[in-house]
């Protein structure tokens, strides 16, 4: 993150008319309401330009094909990275498809009013949104409703221009492909020593190149394309030794290309040349030497492999009127009239026609509640809050707020040790709370947060101690999901970052607990194939030496799982199989 994001980057809603001025000559005359312009807007941060039309799209700020925007509006400003942004993008894809744009109820205002939201938790100003509805409300605009859609379709989904490549302003030394190029180009010493501190738990593959070099022209896509497969397992190095001529001149570089492998700060291998073959031999040794075969990969396991590995979450609304009468006078609380609403239109439209309300008024709302009002009041409120949190936009933005003091409140619900005289969690709210938090992984900005302190110990103790109900089957089984949520994102971690995301005995806790649940399971097929796969996910290819394998072994976990598929309960519940499998694994 450079020190522009660690400040705050300004985010500025540009206004375009896409009528060039046509509306307010001739709105009067054809609808019979003024209209000051037919709005287009779009989001810009640092130097890229994002609007929807055509899917969503990223130009360089003011060269797209809508010409100079007729206003620009300052929304705020965002210490959001680029990463964090990219990945809200992409999870909001399936929402804003170029299928789905529609001129009047789903364009490009709704991206730009979702995408404000997540960044600055603002909505743009009120005239843009609601000018479709204003025109849709005049006899002539309802019955010319289809001819203007067809006359501006071609401009509002028209392909990119000038695509940008990055988001940040660029700094001196970052690579000509932009903040995401996936190869780390260093011109200095200094940054040659810095990348490969970073390298000094993984590994590292150093191009040493120049530019009257024909052959590393031929190679490069190459090494390019390696760095993109081993993202995460290996870091790739450009250093062109006619600008970093201090790296050349001590690692003596006499010609080029020259390679150079390292694993874990140790030199490895040094060739010249252009030869793939050659490039991707000695990649191979190295990924074999940085990361020898885990004794876990030799076991086939066909049946626990294809089990869904996506999260779980609970995405059915209420029945919102129950709700309100349950609610009596606080359904009419703006926060809360404005999300049943929000849920209304998602259900009876789709999520691509219900506009964002404003999140930051009901992450207000449910945190002030969560501590002042009744418990039993409280789970219709909660309810509420699980069904939007369904919607990427809102688990996006809710992930991604600043202090996370919303999802802190409602994982306090559900972890916090009673304390005496205290009202204990009535089994509905945990219920509902439980699958709030499984909602949350509709995102996945949401895991990255919770797991770290001191969220990452609260949602142990939520999944352990919810486990342990052995009164009501719905709880454990939402306790299952969350721990499967989490396990996934454990897996996923590990397995393309090399990253461990818990503690060590953060992880023998969730795994202490996640094996207790197995034995004690007795009535929930679901949520005991959920809690077997977690257990084998969050030790799967776990790094040899942690202390999560030690206790393992001294609890027997492999014939304790094994035993469970063989008795009467794992083959009524039909998991012989999968505990075969994974007892294997563990033993």
């Amino acid at each position: 993150m450079t020190d522009f994001e660690e400040s705050g980057r300004p985010v500025t809603l540009y206004v375009y008319d896409l009528t060039q001025g046509l509306a307010r000559q001739f709105s009067r005359e054809l609808l019979g309401i003024y209209l000051d312009a037919v709005y287009h807007t779009s989001v810009v941060i640092g130097n890229s330009e994002f609007y929807y039309g055509q899917g969503i799209q990223v130009s360089v700020p003011g060269q797209t094909h809508h010409g100079e925007p007729m206003e620009t509006v300052f929304m705020g400003s965002t210490t959001l990275p680029d990463d964090t942004i990219m990945e809200y993008l992409e999870s909001m894809k399936s929402i804003y498809s170029p299928e789905a744009y529609d001129l009047f109820m789903h364009n490009c205002n709704n991206f730009s009013n979702d995408f404000c939201m997540f960044l600055t938790g603002k909505n743009i100003p009120a005239h843009i949104t609601s000018l479709p509805q204003d025109v849709l409300n005049t006899p002539f605009g309802h019955m010319l409703r289809s001819q203007i859609e067809e006359a501006m379709r071609p401009i509002t989904t028209a392909p990119t221009v000038n695509p940008a490549m990055h988001i940040s302003p660029p700094t001196h030394g970052a690579a000509q492909a932009g903040a995401r190029s996936p190869v780390k180009v260093v011109k200095s010493m200094a940054q040659f020593e810095q990348v490969m501190d970073s390298a000094k738990n993984s590994s590292a593959v150093v191009f040493f190149t120049s530019a009257t070099c024909p052959p590393c022209r031929v190679i490069y896509p190459v090494f390019e394309q390696k760095a993109k497969e081993l993202d995460g397992k290996a870091i790739f190095v450009k250093v062109d030794v006619g600008e970093a001529r201090d790296v050349g001149s001590i690692y003596s570089i006499s010609a080029t290309p020259t390679f150079m492998t390292f694993s874990k700060g140790e030199k490895i291998e040094e060739w010249k040349g252009a030869g793939k073959g050659e490039l991707e031999s000695n990649i191979n040794m190295l990924m074999n030497i940085t990361y020898p075969a885990h004794p876990h990969t030799k076991h086939n396991l066909p049946i626990t492999f294809s089990m869904p590995m996506t999260a779980i979450t609970y995405s059915k609304v209420p029945p919102l009127d129950k709700v309100r009468t349950k609610l009596g006078a606080i359904a009419n609380n703006p926060a809360v009239s404005s999300m049943i609403r929000f849920l209304q239109e998602r259900q009876s439209q789709g999520a691509r026609e219900a506009p964002l309300p404003d999140l930051s008024v009901w992450a207000a709302y449910i945190q002030e509640s969560t501590t002042s009002m009744e418990k039993g009041t409280l789970f219709p409120v909660v309810d509420i809050f699980r069904a939007t949190l369904a919607d990427t936009r809102v688990s996006g933005w809710i992930a991604e707020e600043h202090n996370h003091k919303t999802i802190s409140a409602l994982l306090h619900l559900v972890s916090d040790a009673p304390k005496a005289g205290a009202e204990p969690v009535p089994y509905a709210l945990r219920l509902v709370t439980l699958q709030a938090l499984c909602n949350l992984f509709s995102t996945p900005l949401a895991p990255v947060v919770l797991c770290t302190a001191p969220f990452t110990s609260m949602l142990i103790q939520a999944i352990t101690s919810s486990l342990l109900d052995t009164a009501h089957v719905a709880t454990r089984a939402s306790a299952s999901s969350l721990a499967f949520n989490l396990a996934t994102y454990i897996q996923k971690q590990r397995s393309t970052q090399n990253q461990e995301v818990l503690e060590g005995a953060e992880l023998v806790e969730l795994f202490v607990g996640i094996l207790e649940g197995v034995e004690r399971e007795k009535e929930d097929a679901g949520g005991l194939k959920a809690l077997l796969l977690a257990g084998l996910l969050v030790v799967y290819c776990v790094p040899q030496g942690a202390e999560v394998l030690d206790v393992i072994d001294t609890l027997g976990a492999g014939e304790v799982v094994k035993a469970k598929g063989r008795s009467e309960i794992g083959r009524r519940l039909k998991v012989g199989g999968l505990c075969e499998e994974i007892g294997r694994v563990l033993s």
